[in-house]
């Protein structure tokens, strides 16, 4: 996967505006990439090794086919999950990976699994275009015996999944927002300017990050004096952001929801000369913790929200298909929610962190 320039706008596409648009495509469409487990997968730091003497989960087991779809998009999270699902997928000599197109749309990705239905796999991945529609989908293929495990994008009905996984947005904003509150407490700032770029609005995960700020600043006696919303992209970022300096021409903090998005606001902070904040950002891209090591730039920390997701829910997948549950838990089955922490990096932990970059 390409690195950007932290500087560096990149083209106006997200694995989130791409919801938005596109033209369908049928089940003829339907491309499948079959992986087979030959030769050793490339290390990205964010894949589990296979070590069934520290994890007896690991032992070989029953032969299990794990179909799997995501959106295809140019952002280094929407990526990585395929990347990581893909590598994972290599560790285990009990695992056929069996990769479908997403298409352009929750439509043509209903339509490219349903025929992945029929092919009867063991178990079935996948990060949807979006949760609400793709909800009959998950309910289809559970009817048909097919355990489906949802990544990130959550369905709106229970019975749609066995399993899902995903980031704590509300947990994301909680975070950036304790991390500028003690930061301003600890240099005295008694009533500081802090500034938001978040994400899409019309997105519920836009709002839950918002919100567990909103709600976390409060607990200092802080709010948020101006906030714009960008599009999850480096050139709508650097928009927002350029509008925003000029709004407040004198900021103590400023909290970005995306480091993909993080790229050209950082890039708007350099063209204006600013250096009067501290910014936060999101997600935990390896541009975005290398400079928080560097320390040369306004970006003190980001906030996780990571896309290793994948990787596990390809492990959990595979045991889910076998009948077989988690070492270290006394239940006998896989369970039903898993919710990752939104963990903050800064220059202090940059170094942990960094394997886990995107």
């Amino acid at each position: 996967m390409t690195q950007h320039d932290p500087l560096r706008p990149v083209r106006d596409l997200s694995r989130r505006r791409l919801l938005l648009g596109g033209a369908a495509v049928g089940a003829g469409a339907l491309l499948t990439a079959c992986t087979s487990n030959e030769g050793e997968p490339e290390d990205n730091g964010q894949v589990k090794a296979a070590d069934s003497s520290a994890n007896p989960n690991s032992a070989p087991g029953k032969k299990v086919v794990i179909g799997f779809s995501s959106p295809a998009a140019d952002h280094g999270w929407t990526a990585a999950i395929t990347k990581n699902a893909e590598a994972q997928a290599k560790l285990y000599t009990d695992v056929e990976f069996k990769s479908v197109a997403a298409g352009a749309d929750a439509a043509s990705q209903r339509a490219t699994l349903s025929t992945l239905v029929s092919q009867k796999p063991d178990v079935i991945v996948l990060l949807p275009w979006d949760g609400k529609e793709l909800n009959a989908f998950g309910l289809e293929a559970m009817a048909a015996g097919i355990p489906v495990v949802n990544l990130d994008r959550a369905f709106p009905d229970a019975l749609a999944y066995r399993l899902q996984i995903k980031g704590d947005n509300y947990g994301m904003g909680v975070s950036a927002g304790r991390y500028i509150g003690e930061q301003m407490k600890a240099k005295g700032i008694a009533n500081p300017i802090i500034g938001e770029i978040a994400g899409m609005d019309e997105l519920e995960l836009t709002q839950e990050r918002s919100a567990g700020f909103k709600a976390e600043l409060a607990t200092f006696g802080f709010k948020v004096e101006n906030r714009r919303a960008a599009r999850f992209t480096a050139d709508t970022g650097q928009a927002e952001a350029s509008q925003l300096l000029r709004a407040l021409p004198k900021m103590d903090a400023m909290w970005n929801h995306d480091d993909d998005q993080g790229i050209g606001v950082l890039a708007a902070i350099k063209q204006a000369s600013r250096s009067d904040f501290i910014m936060v950002g999101g997600a935990g891209s390896k541009a975005a913790i290398d400079a928080i090591a560097a320390d040369n730039s306004v970006l003190k920390a980001t906030v996780t929200y990571s896309p290793s997701m994948a990787s596990s829910a390809i492990s959990l997948a595979r045991l889910i298909a076998q009948g077989r549950g988690m070492s270290d838990l006394v239940e006998l089955q896989v369970p039903k929610e898993i919710t990752l922490a939104s963990e903050t990096i800064t220059k202090e932990n940059a170094s942990t962190y960094s394997k886990l970059g995107f």
